[in-house]
């Protein structure tokens, strides 16, 4: 079994969230001081009703923060299940951001009887700490709570999400078993110019005409992460743009084959 590195502890300190009351007779503020530990994180997600299908969830965790997110949860069975970390693209700060799955993963994800956790980053990037801890953190919980086969939980994302996938895969071996970047760019050399081998492999899915992340870019750092010995299937989606998520469909499910076939087998 795979061992987990838990960030949310690192990461998120444990705080106070301040409640203020005041009383007619008195212009004082009565404060109340609740504590969220991770034990609470940890029971509330414990107690969570997930439903097949769609299940939208807020979390309460330390610093007065919250997780919100999504799980696509498959029929319920006996076996042990995969589990698809999807990271969406942008950081705009959008509450619906991680919602748009319907058209391109959840099909793909079906065939094998998968979890999706979609996370909502908020403004911040994938892996700026507020979200490592983030994603770790609802990674470990499934992981502990859910019937979820621990040699087959992949990372994937779109634009933003996807390097965020990039980022995962490399500093997250131990953990996830595979990588479905697409419509990104991550430099996979390092400081003094020498390319990056990336441990976990990797199914990179980038469009012909991508205008934000230009093809010729992406494909020089997987080549080059390739000679380090990276393991990377690379395939260019023809004629596709950087703003056409839905039309990765069909490549996102040759993506699910590969793991099928390549990486679980």
């Amino acid at each position: 079994m795979k061992t987990i590195k838990l960030f949310i502890i690192s990461i998120i300190s444990v705080s106070t969230i301040l409640i203020s009351s005041c009383t007619s007779d008195s212009a004082d503020e009565e404060v109340k001081v609740v504590d969220i530990t991770f034990e609470d994180v940890d029971k509330n997600f414990s107690e969570l009703v997930v439903n097949e299908g769609n299940n939208d969830y807020t979390l309460e965790v330390p610093d007065g923060l919250s997780w919100n997110f999504r799980v696509t949860a498959p029929e319920t069975s006996s076996e042990k299940k995969p589990l698809f970390i999807n990271l969406h693209g942008a950081a705009g700060g959008s509450p619906d951001a991680h919602k748009n799955t319907s058209c391109y993963l959840e099909t793909a994800t079906a065939s094998i009887n998968a979890y999706i956790i979609s996370p909502n980053g908020g403004t911040d990037l994938w892996f700026e700490p507020i979200n490592q801890s983030q994603v770790m953190g609802l990674t470990t919980l499934a992981l502990k709570y859910w019937n979820i086969d621990p040699e087959k939980v992949v990372v994937t994302g779109y634009s933003n999400g996807g390097i965020g996938s990039w980022f995962f895969a490399e500093t997250q071996p131990d953990v996830f078993s595979a990588g479905i970047p697409m419509a990104s760019s991550y430099n996979t050399t390092n400081t003094n110019g020498d390319a990056r081998k990336i441990s976990t492999p990797l199914y990179v899915i980038h469009g012909e005409n991508d205008e934000l992340f230009p093809l010729s870019e992406t494909q020089a750092w997987v080549d080059q992460s390739i000679e380090a010995g990276s393991t990377i299937e690379f395939v260019v989606a023809d004629g596709l743009t950087h703003t056409e998520l839905c039309e990765y469909a069909s490549y996102f499910e040759d993506a699910v084959d590969w793991l099928t076939t390549s990486i679980w087998e």
